[in-house]
């Protein structure tokens, strides 16, 4: 499953069964500004890690290959930047729906993203560059 769907299917559902939104309201006011204020300040924090890959000339989507290891800007302090982004627009999303089970719900997609997704990856990463991935590995936290 593709990282973006699956971070939709876990707020969609926490959404669907628990939130102001499905009962034709809004959250209150707070919340829904907080939550959306995390949600878009995400947005922008996703945008620049993505864009990083465009300028390294390497594949942002998952199941495309790698073409280079990034280790500046925010990769200098996550492996996984947009994964951290995604679970951070997630939870704002859920704040401004006044979704608390969209909330519960974020540590199960987080599970599904580490071992299904993350360890993939990090294993295919090992393979291609070696040394120079288990060097960036050790010198920078997965999530921040």
């Amino acid at each position: 499953m593709p990282p973006p769907l699956c971070f939709f299917a876990f707020l969609v559902a926490g959404i669907l069964l628990n939130s102001d939104w499905t009962e034709g309201r809004l959250a209150n006011a707070y919340l829904t500004i907080i939550g959306g204020l995390i949600a878009i300040i995400s947005l922008i924090y996703l945008i620049i890690s993505a864009l990083k890959h465009k300028a390294a000339g390497s594949n942002v989507e998952p199941w495309k290959p790698t073409t280079t290891i990034i280790t500046d800007g925010v990769y200098k302090y996550s492996r996984n930047p947009i994964y951290v982004a995604m679970a951070v627009v997630y939870a704002g999303v859920a704040i401004a729906a006044g979704s608390w089970l969209a909330l519960l719900f974020l540590p199960l997609c987080l599970l599904f993203i580490r071992y299904y997704v993350i360890a993939r990856e990090e294993a295919y990463l090992e393979e291609k560059f070696g040394k120079e991935y288990l060097d960036y590995k050790a010198r920078v936290r997965r999530w921040l």
